[in-house]
């Protein structure tokens, strides 16, 4: 009796994880341009069909870019990278026709050697809010 209620048990488990299907896919990027000489992580969520939203890998989806390499969900794009943006595109792997395609730029200034310290923000906000003054 403890092994049928075991392979029920284990039966319900399979079944209902595999009930929910992903049923759309979307890119939620956390910048809005990509860096070169880095990998730049690629995030890709999937919607299920009881609304749940997850986010999914390289082992869930296929990525493409013509002109940069993929390294699971990263985009190398190299530092001589001379294009002004790329056109990514993922492909659900379970279901190939759930595909999405964007064009995400390429970031073209290069970062700061050093950040301004909290005090030098604070004393650039005290000048603005003197000269608006003046201003009025």
């Amino acid at each position: 009796m403890k092994k049928i209620l075991a392979l029920f048990i284990i039966l319900v488990i399979a079944v209902s994880s595999h009930a929910q299907k992903v049923d759309s896919i979307y890119f939620h990027l956390y910048t809005d341009s990509l860096k070169k000489g880095q990998h730049n992580y690629i995030n890709v969520d999937g919607k299920f069909s009881d609304g749940r939203w997850q986010p999914l890998t390289s082992k869930d989806v296929d990525f493409f870019c013509n002109t940069a390499e993929f390294q699971g969900n990263e985009l190398f794009i190299p530092a001589d990278f001379n294009q002004e943006k790329v056109v990514v595109k993922a492909r659900l792997k379970s279901n190939p026709a759930v595909t999405i395609e964007r064009t995400i730029w390429i970031k073209k200034l290069p970062d700061p050697e050093f950040l301004p310290t909290k005090e030098e923000i604070l004393e650039q906000q005290k000048k603005k809010e003197r000269s608006k003054n003046k201003d009025a």
